[in-house]
């Protein structure tokens, strides 16, 4: 059968690129058929590149090929055959917006041009030669997008001469305003314990310092989007982010409470706005006890039911009617 054909060739064709062992697989071999646009019907020589997202190579594999996934493993598709095809440069991500954020829903990838090319070729008499030329020129490829990737990232000065890039996006924007903004205005001499990426979740984290303040942590536990360490006070403020999830509520204030159980530290809860437009949508959800700060008025802070300024508040005094 064409469709048990196409993806046996795929499969051959990700072990000539080189693609490591666990990407050699029908997952990824349906998402190369599904970045080619290569139905059963098609020959090589047919091949296209769309703009393909990860639901639509899901549902090219079903509708094309009679592969049905579950949509829980989107994230699979995404982090275990797409991360690799792009790091390997065989695939562009988001190359019609490239900073477009990472968790968007909009996000897309394509095949890259010299790929498309070579596998124009497969099958072919000059198949061989044209492999050939690829790798020769391979690594420059990868460095060329991987530069132009690189440009996007949003840097954040994390203490004097010492930086970190965050993926793209108005997450990443609010965070680093959060860092460079925020701490210096609210924690002065505050220490940055963590930063969570879009991308790749640990995008700074000072797990020492945590762990001296009383705190362990593994990767299973929600972190907030900052913490903020401020030594004067001998506070742990843990800050979240607001783009298009919502604000330290009743529940994330308990949740956090208690991943940040054994903090000797007090414990401050910040939720960070862009702005006091999108702040007004979460109104009635912020907890009580906590503050909020808005980046396009950075010189204010908004205290929920608070007797005092920015601090921290005990358990018997949440308690309390």
């Amino acid at each position: 059968m064409a469709e048990n054909n196409n993806i046996q060739d795929a499969l051959k064709i990700l072990a000539a690129l080189g693609l490591p062992r666990p990407q050699q697989n029908e997952r990824s071999a349906l998402c190369l058929l599904a970045l080619l646009n290569l139905t059963p019907e098609k020959t090589w020589a047919q091949i296209e590149n769309p703009l393909m997202g990860i639901t639509p190579m899901m549902d090219f594999s079903r509708n094309h090929y009679g592969k049905d996934y579950a949509p829980n493993t989107r994230e699979t598709f995404r982090r275990q055959t797409m991360h690799q095809f792009v790091a390997a440069g065989i695939a562009l991500y988001n190359p019609d917006e490239p900073n477009r954020a990472v968790n968007s829903p909009k996000a897309v990838y394509q095949i890259e041009p010299e790929t498309l090319a070579l596998l124009k070729t497969y099958g072919g008499h000059l198949w061989d030669s044209t492999l050939l030329h690829y790798f020769s020129i391979r690594e420059t490829l990868a460095a060329r997008y991987a530069k132009v990737r690189e440009q996007w990232l949003v840097p954040v000065q994390i203490a004097a001469g010492q930086a970190i890039n965050l993926s793209p996006g108005e997450h990443s924007e609010l965070i680093k305003a959060i860092v460079e903004d925020f701490a210096p205005r609210y924690v002065h001499g505050g220490v940055l314990v963590y930063v969570g990426d879009t991308g790749e979740k640990w995008g700074y984290f000072d797990k020492g310092l945590l762990a001296k303040l009383g705190v362990s942590v593994d990767s299973h536990g929600k972190m907030p989007d900052v913490v903020l360490y401020y030594p004067e006070k001998n506070w742990l403020l843990l800050v979240e982010s607001v783009t298009s999830h919502g604000p330290v509520d009743g529940k994330r204030h308990a949740e956090l409470a208690v991943l940040f159980a054994g903090a000797s530290a007090g414990l401050v809860y910040v939720t960070a706005f862009p702005s006091r437009q999108l702040m007004t949508r979460y109104l009635s959800e912020i907890a009580w006890e906590t503050e909020v700060w808005v980046a396009d008025a950075p010189s204010h802070l908004i205290h929920f039911n608070g007797d005092r300024f920015l601090g921290p508040y005990s358990a018997e005094k949440s308690a309390e009617p």
